[in-house]
């Protein structure tokens, strides 16, 4: 149940922070509300081309904070953090497979799978509805997986 509210509220501030992270010159690259412990995060993460930074946090921060408060529908008290998503990003909506589509991802699934185990990289070739097909770096191996058998799917820009 809590998931689920989590859900709606994640999508609610979505819509909320889009705007208003686009007036600092950023976007909204994913919103999470959680319950860590006996304590509520709200936690958006912001994105732009080259990268986020204190200050673009701390606008965001600023500006929808008392506009959250002003619509008051999280009936929970929560913890508020603007930050960036970081290079190992985790993918977790439909558009940011799109983004990634023909780029580096690291998959840890819930279950290993034969030959594969359960971490493995590669390049991500396509994303047909839940499924994620990933090429190794070889370009010789390409294996369909769903996405609800991933813990976690991050980018892996780490190629600098």
């Amino acid at each position: 149940m809590a998931q689920n509210k989590g859900l709606n509220i994640a999508e609610s501030v979505k819509a909320i922070a889009q705007p208003i992270a686009e007036s600092f010159g950023v976007r909204v690259w994913d919103v999470r509300f959680l319950k860590e412990g006996a304590e509520w995060y709200l936690r958006i993460f912001i994105d732009k081309a080259e990268g986020v930074n204190i200050n673009d946090c701390e606008n965001v921060s600023r500006a929808i904070d008392p506009i959250l408060d002003e619509k008051d529908f999280i009936t929970q008290n929560y913890i508020l953090e603007v930050s960036s998503p970081g290079l190992e990003r985790e993918l977790t909506r439909d558009e940011h497979f799109e983004e990634y589509i023909g780029k580096d991802i690291k998959v840890r699934l819930i279950r290993p799978i034969e030959g594969l185990g359960k971490e493995f990289c590669g390049v991500l070739k396509a994303l047909e509805g839940v499924n994620l097909t990933i090429e190794d770096y070889d370009g010789e191996n390409e294996v369909t997986i769903s996405k609800k058998d991933a813990a976690w799917v991050k980018a892996d820009d780490l190629d600098f």
